[in-house]
């Protein structure tokens, strides 16, 4: 029996398997349990795994994913599976706290398993420019631009974010409101929260709108639960505002549920716009507006990227795919109303 065997047996992926079968973290207990049961009762033996672990660690591919809860990766690391299922390169998948350093995790991972190459799900230019030298396999950042670290065995795929921030302004602009606040991840740790903020300004610049990055920005992590908080914070300041930004999906669907916990109808009483596009704004109440962009494209051009880069020694390149506004339920003119007044 293989280890290709073992996995159809099962129905886990060879992955999940690989990583029981290796002692890894990131597996329920539920896989490991069962995993473990069938090679048991198998007869498949360990140290015949190890062997082709060792042979899997020269032909894999390693994905560092930055954040456990962040539903955009989530999706596309799921494209990504489906995608490279096609090849000949098993994926090795490592989950790190948004806050942790990417590449050093990187570092450290391409000692221990030797793939052929490397895709970041988001990351940090400091963190790149200080400790990517040490790496010279190549490496595809997702989500990130990479074109001015000047890496040669650097590519990197992502969307506008500067753009998409000041269309998601634009857009509320264009619907009437002019007292918008942000909700926004960190911007002195991540580089998709730092453009979709200057995004934003310019689009506040260029329609002449007053905005206190301290009174209307909450910093916080990519989370439907720090959205929810973020959204009482605005509330409970007793700023009067029609419309919200939030430069992620899951940040905007926990505004919303915040908003209505608070009496605050949407978007009647306040607009919200979101971006990602990811498939579970279809089927909030209401469905949310947002600056979409695709899953499918980014995955499709990071694999294409790594893959020439793996096979053929290619030097980096740097695509941006387009967004696109999906102008749904969650965002309406404002009402002839001063706005939302906040928390009693």
């Amino acid at each position: 029996m293989t280890i290709k065997d073992l996995a159809a047996q099962t129905g886990y992926s060879l992955g999940t398997v690989s990583r029981v079968l290796n002692n890894q973290p990131n597996v329920s207990n539920r896989a490991r349990e069962v995993i473990l049961k069938a090679a048991k009762e198998s007869g498949f033996q360990l140290n015949a795994n190890a062997k082709q672990l060792k042979q899997h660690r020269g032909t894999s591919v390693l994905v560092i994913c930055k954040g456990n809860n962040n539903q955009l990766f989530s999706s596309l690391l799921e494209e990504l599976q489906s995608r490279v299922a096609q090849m000949k390169y098993p994926l090795v998948v490592d989950y790190i706290d948004e806050n942790e350093n990417e590449v050093r995790q990187a570092i450290r991972l391409c000692q221990e398993k030797k793939p052929l190459g490397v895709l970041f799900l988001g990351g940090s230019r400091e963190h790149f420019r200080r400790d990517f030298h040490h790496i010279s396999l190549p490496c595809v950042l997702v989500t990130n631009d990479a074109a001015d670290l000047a890496f040669p065995n650097l590519s990197s795929v992502t969307s506008d974010d500067a753009l998409a921030g000041e269309m998601a302004i634009d857009y509320l602009v264009s619907l009437g409101h002019r007292k918008i606040v942000l909700i926004g991840g960190e911007r002195e740790t991540s580089d998709t929260a730092r453009k979709r903020f200057e995004g934003a300004m310019a689009a506040f610049e260029k329609h002449s709108l007053a905005f206190d990055p301290e009174r209307d920005y909450e910093s916080i992590r990519f989370s439907y639960e720090d959205g929810y908080q973020a959204a009482r914070t605005l509330l409970c300041r007793n700023r009067e505002f029609t419309a919200v930004f939030a430069v992620s999906d899951v940040m905007a669907i926990g505004a919303i549920r915040a908003l209505e916990d608070a009496g605050k109808r949407v978007p009647r009483d306040v607009s919200v716009v979101g971006f990602d596009g990811l498939t579970i704004g279809e089927y909030t109440v209401p469905r949310l507006s947002t600056v979409a962009q695709s899953v499918q494209m980014l995955a499709q051009k990071s694999i294409e990227l790594l893959q020439s880069a793996m096979e053929g020694g290619k030097n980096g390149r740097w695509v941006t795919v387009p967004v696109t506004l999906m102008q749904r339920e969650s965002a309406a003119a404002p009402k002839r109303s001063k706005g939302v007044p906040g928390i009693p």
